[in-house]
């Protein structure tokens, strides 16, 4: 599972989490990004938004898209989607509320990314469900 990578990238690696949950979700479904370009996301773990839903959100287009995202027509229902339990979950994706509530001294946000993992994680499994339908 995702969330068991979230601690080594945030925690021990030191990733904001942004970059964690691209990590951790490039590692646990062999996305195959490159370790150059997780710097990409590195600024929506900033405090633009939610930095692991961004993340996220990245992991499912890299997943998805194969040559652009207009051209993708399942790309917006699976970003929604993951979105949608996102917010469902959290209340909010605004980092600025978020941290009121999930932002610890020691761990910082670790708990609520952990929790964000999970919500990805289920978003891949749909993801590769409906390939597998497909491909039949």
């Amino acid at each position: 599972m995702t969330r068991d990578r979230i601690y080594e990238y945030f925690i021990e690696k030191d990733n904001n989490c942004a970059e964690a949950m691209l990590r951790a979700l490039n590692d646990e479904y062999c996305l195959g990004i490159l370790d150059d370009s997780v710097k990409l996301v590195g600024g929506f773990g900033g405090g633009m938004g939610c930095g692991a839903l961004c993340g996220g959100c990245s992991a499912i287009s890299y997943r998805l898209i194969h040559e652009r995202a207009h051209a993708t027509p399942e790309l917006k229902p699976a970003v929604a989607a993951f979105a949608e339990e996102f917010v469902e979950r959290f209340g909010s994706d605004a980092c600025c509320e978020l941290v009121k509530t999930y932002k610890k001294e020691d761990t910082r946000c670790l708990d609520m990314i952990c929790m964000a993992a999970d919500i990805a994680d289920a978003c891949f499994e749909r993801i590769i469900s409906e390939e597998r339908e497909q491909s039949k």
